[in-house]
């Protein structure tokens, strides 16, 4: 539970619960010496107790006794192609205890961390948070993993709480103040076991371990705490050694959601309002409220970020208001609504189930755009034209990146997740701010043309191959006429001894062979010649110069 710490403006209220959700995309990279097709969490179940993450058992397929109401909700809330994609069609368990079903998603849950100490500022109070859980998310056929950390506290201050959510969800420093402290970052961050036992700090501070890392590596420095949490993952960059290996591949800040219960929402400034909607950290600590940005810039604030459906005075949850940027997805509602605060039938349950699933989905989507379009980037660096091998690996990575785009697009691609208002709602505004259409568009006609490119490449060799057959052929045809009318019995050597007719056989062949090589080496200018002499403008002296070109030196 946490701690006093600095106090916000009288005029704010207190959080009386207070849960957040950092949800860290990562792309997973082949690791050397290791099965192409070796799933992830297949190297995770091998593992055993070296690794302290678990397969999660959940209530779709595991015990049904633990099949709650809330789970049917979540459930229904979705469209049935959307069901499919998060639950599967049926329940299978593996052999080895694993759900191995249909399901396109593998959910691995660690149970060492119980709980988490921040200190926002130097000099500020400790506050530490429950740790409600934390998972990996691994998708079939995609190399994407998402770590999702839930964590919760009550009585909190809004300037806390609004700290929180600007520092905590960080990967690493984005720079340092003039007296060596990490820039928008935590002070200090602790994970604890069960027994209050520190299992791993933040090294934020360690600037030259920072800069150094991204001198040689050209990559940034995965911070020590998070590092941690993803063993025995570890950072592509790194150098531990690890069979699972990631790289990040979106912001270094870690899209966030966030539940705040308040004593008093209406006591709420627009200023709380936006720093809670675009997760800038708490103000100033004054009386006087100050917006973060420029007025004109914010003039469309309640527009763009605010879902105002349920912010009346009325209703089951009344004065409960949803804000997103994409980046963050916030509810605040009234602590005081018993369905407010309800985790089986209410918003902190649709919060943990509905709203998480449509913000995960969100994320997995761009994140899976961004991976083929580094994908992309990296084949054509691998790329020598000038080397055989190279072509051909680099059709292949095309080819491979083409059909898992197109598999991807159909299991994973959706427009719509659900015909409930609310959640058709939130989905359009996190698939809006995140710009995941022009995006798919984006990667979509980047694959496309690298996959017209390779069609184009296989007409024109095909083409090129048919030219060089066609002259051969025709050159070819002159001798068959010419033995064709002398007769085949040219050479009288039908009653020669075998050995004759042998080395005669060896010799004709020999030659027709060493004909038929020169004749396509030198096919291209044949063809040209061809051309020439089929080009009636060209007079006799230039067919003549065409064909004087097929044996010139350096005429290509």
């Amino acid at each position: 539970m946490p701690t006093e710490a600095n106090a916000s403006s009288t005029s704010a209220p207190t959080v009386q619960h207070f849960r957040q959700a950092l949800l860290w995309p990562l792309r997973l990279m082949p690791a050397p010496h290791a099965g192409h097709h070796h799933a992830p969490w297949h190297v995770l179940r091998e593992m055993g107790d070296a690794s302290p993450w678990r397969e999660e058992v959940d209530e779709y397929t595991g015990d049904s006794s633990r099949f709650h109401e809330r789970h049917y909700n979540e459930f229904v809330s979705f469209l049935p192609y959307v069901q499919r994609f998060l639950y599967g069609e049926g329940r299978s368990r593996g052999k080895d205890g694993g759900s191995d079903g249909d399901s396109p998603m593998r959910i691995f849950r660690r149970h060492d961390i119980s709980a988490v100490r921040l200190v926002s500022r130097p000099g500020d109070a400790p506050v530490t948070l429950d740790v409600i859980h934390c998972d990996l998310y691994f998708f079939f056929d995609i190399d994407v993993v998402m770590l999702n950390l839930e964590v919760g506290a009550s009585n909190l201050s809004l300037a806390q709480a609004q700290d929180i959510l600007y520092r905590f969800g960080r990967a690493y420093p984005s720079g340092w103040e003039a007296d060596g402290s990490a820039l928008h970052c935590m002070a200090s961050v602790e994970w604890l076991g069960a027994d209050g036992r520190v299992l791993a700090s933040s090294d934020a501070q360690q600037r030259e371990a920072f800069l150094s890392h991204v001198a040689q590596h050209r990559a940034p420095r995965i911070a020590a705490h998070w590092a941690y949490l993803m063993q025995p993952l570890v950072s592509d960059h790194s150098e531990d050694a690890g069979v699972l290996r990631y790289r990040q591949i979106e912001y270094y800040r870690m899209p966030v959601m966030a539940y705040l219960s308040l004593d008093d929402p209406r006591r709420l400034t627009r200023d709380d309002f936006v720093r809670l909607a675009l997760v800038t950290g708490a103000g100033s600590g004054t009386s006087e409220a100050h917006l973060p940005y420029a007025d004109h810039h914010l003039a469309d604030f309640e527009h763009k970020y605010c879902y105002d459906r349920f912010w009346v005075n009325a209703g089951a949850a009344p004065n409960t208001r949803y804000l997103c940027n994409g980046h963050a997805l916030i509810v605040v509602g009234d602590a005081r609504s018993e369905f407010f605060c309800c985790r089986d039938r209410g918003v902190l349950a649709q919060f943990r189930h509905q709203h998480f699933l449509l913000f995960l989905i969100a994320h997995f989507q761009k994140a899976s755009l961004l991976m083929f379009s580094d994908q992309l980037v990296e084949a054509l660096k691998r790329l020598d034209i000038r080397s055989t091998p190279s072509v051909k690996q680099f059709k292949r990575a095309i080819r491979a990146s083409f059909e898992r785009f197109l598999r991807f697009t159909h299991r994973y691609w959706f427009h719509e997740i659900s015909e409930q208002a609310q959640v058709r709602a939130l989905s359009h505004m996190c698939a809006t701010h995140l710009g995941l259409d022009p995006l798919y568009d984006e990667v979509k006609a980047r694959i496309a043309d690298m996959n017209t490119y390779l069609d184009a490449d296989s007409l024109r060799r095909q083409a090129a191959t048919v030219v060089r057959l066609t002259v051969v052929t025709l050159f070819g045809l002159i001798g068959t006429i010419t033995t064709g009318f002398l007769g085949m019995n040219l050479l009288a050597e039908a009653e020669a001894p075998l050995w004759r007719k042998a080395v005669w056989f060896g010799v004709v062949f020999v030659a027709t062979t060493w004909l038929t090589i020169y004749t396509m080496v030198k096919s291209q200018r044949l063809s040209d010649f061809i051309d020439a002499l089929s080009n009636d403008r060209l007079g006799f002296r230039g067919k003549l110069a065409a064909l004087a070109k097929v044996w010139r030196p350096g005429a290509d």
